[in-house]
């Protein structure tokens, strides 16, 4: 990722006073297991497109971190990802070469120390020698003097006078403006301003929050746990979902309930979307359900627990295997298969409800997966765009007549979501879009419908999108 992809912004060199670097006297850099094990995760995710979420806990693990150690590796590494951006537009500013042209493993170790400079409490001391050990150890000693130089010139000014220089003008690019001052890539910034009606503020409220960590949301798998049981191991309930629980501290694998399989760690939107389908009325009986794109297994979960109380059956399936084996060990009665959606295995008008979580560019779950944004590019939407409609179309022909379909969407795009379902319904014809706000009372702000649409800066949760659709005769 350069710094041209990451943000647009000015970059003119600038002085400034000296900042501090090592230590008098210290000849051996020393090894810093949090900012090192912080350092593999960056490195992970450019090497080898590793998801942080999935691959910080196993390091920490394996090192033996916790407490204050573990938080610190957490907090540079989620950090540093989400503001890389902007850290690579301030870099370009101190460095003589541009962020493009210094050695990725460098350049990682570099990024961790801006971070630590601007957006912690680390003394700038302390920042500097870390980095600049870490650099030596790492990469080599003429790195550790070049990240030392860069750094130096970075330690000069805070987080905002950097914004002030770094930022294009809001008046000359609003959408440069936006992507440099809260780390998003310009085509992503765009995307997510259309997706709230063009409002400046309220997409500048969107992008701060996907900046800001998540908490830890729990479901208690009904009829396996309670919200209660969740309360009595330190979680507290959670403001929509009547399955939810917020775990404001601590290990979520410490919960009895989660580390026996009967509750789980899910968004609550997660939650919503795949209630809001099994709220809608049907005429002509309630059988079977579909979910077929259920893996890992988190929606495919609920639906499970809740047809087993309905004594209904949830056929579940996902077109690689090792996702469908996590959806086996998230459901309990459901039949697993792996299959692709959009050329099925199963006959055609069998389900009387269908869910369809359809792959997408995940741009709702940035909180969570901060290392996303750079991940995907704009040419991604199109390509995914066909593969929704094509499940959508899929979906509604596995319905019966009389079914209903939920197409659900961890991103907020309008290619994604509104337009998707439009072009379906008019060019395939035999569905009815239903009002999906009407079966989520417990919620507002989704919208003005037919569609809902959840968002971490008004429901703090991820940016979920909902349709319900009924396939007519």
């Amino acid at each position: 990722m350069t710094g041209d992809d990451a943000a647009p912004g000015r970059r003119a060199a600038r002085g400034g006073r000296r900042g501090q670097g090592r230590p008098a006297g210290r000849t051996r850099p020393v090894r810093d297991e949090p900012r090192n094990t912080a350092y593999d995760l960056l490195r992970a995710v450019d090497e080898r497109d590793a998801y942080a979420n999935l691959l910080m806990p196993t390091l920490l693990r394996e090192r033996g971190l916790g407490g204050r150690d573990a938080a610190l590796a957490t907090e540079l590494a989620y950090g540093t990802l989400r503001g890389l951006g902007t850290y690579d537009e301030i870099i370009a500013v101190c460095s003589d070469r541009p962020p493009e042209r210094i050695d990725p493993p460098l350049l990682d170790a570099i990024r961790l120390g801006v971070h630590q400079l601007l957006k912690t409490r680390v003394p700038p001391h302390a920042a500097v020698s870390a980095t600049v050990d870490l650099a030596r150890l790492r990469v080599g000693v003429g790195a550790s003097k070049f990240a030392n130089a860069v750094l130096r010139k970075v330690a000069t000014r805070d987080y905002d006078r950097w914004l002030a220089i770094v930022a294009p003008d809001p008046a000359q690019d609003p959408i440069g403006h936006l992507a440099v001052t809260h780390s998003h890539p310009r085509w992503i910034t765009s995307a997510l301003r259309d997706a709230v009606g063009g409002d400046p503020e309220e997409t500048a409220a969107l992008l701060a929050a996907d900046n800001e960590r998540p908490g830890v949301t729990l479901i208690a798998w009904p009829g396996r746990s309670t919200v209660g049981e969740l309360v009595e191991a330190g979680a507290v309930p959670a403001r929509y979902s009547p399955y939810a629980a917020y775990l404001p501290e601590g290990d979520p694998g410490a919960v009895p309930a989660v580390a026996e399989g009967r509750a789980a760690v899910q968004d609550e939107a997660s939650q919503l979307v795949a209630l809001a389908l099994t709220r809608v009325p049907l005429e002509g009986g309630d059988r079977l359900w579909l979910d077929m794109c259920a893996g890992p297994g988190g929606k495919a979960g609920l639906l499970d627990a809740l047809a087993v109380q309905e004594d209904r059956h949830l056929l579940a399936s996902d077109q690689r295997f090792h996702r469908a084996r996590l959806v086996w060990r998230a459901t309990r009665a459901a039949g697993v298969i792996t299959a692709d959606g959009a050329t099925p295995a199963w006959r055609a008008d069998a389900f009387d409800r269908v869910l369809v979580d359809a792959p997408c560019t995940g741009l709702g779950a940035l909180r969570r997966r901060p290392e996303a944004r750079w991940r995907r590019d704009a040419a991604s939407v199109p390509e995914l765009g066909d593969l929704q409609r094509r499940l959508l179309g899929s979906a509604l022909s596995s319905a019966r007549p009389g079914g209903v379909v939920a197409y659900v969407t961890c991103s907020p795009h309008l290619a994604e979501t509104r337009a998707v379902v439009e072009d379906v319904v008019r060019r395939r014809g035999g569905a009815e879009v239903l009002d999906a706000r009407a079966y989520l009372d417990e919620v507002d702000g989704l919208g003005e419908g037919p569609y809902a649409q959840f968002w971490p800066h008004r429901h703090g949760t991820d940016a979920m999108f909902l349709a319900l659709l009924r396939r007519t005769p």
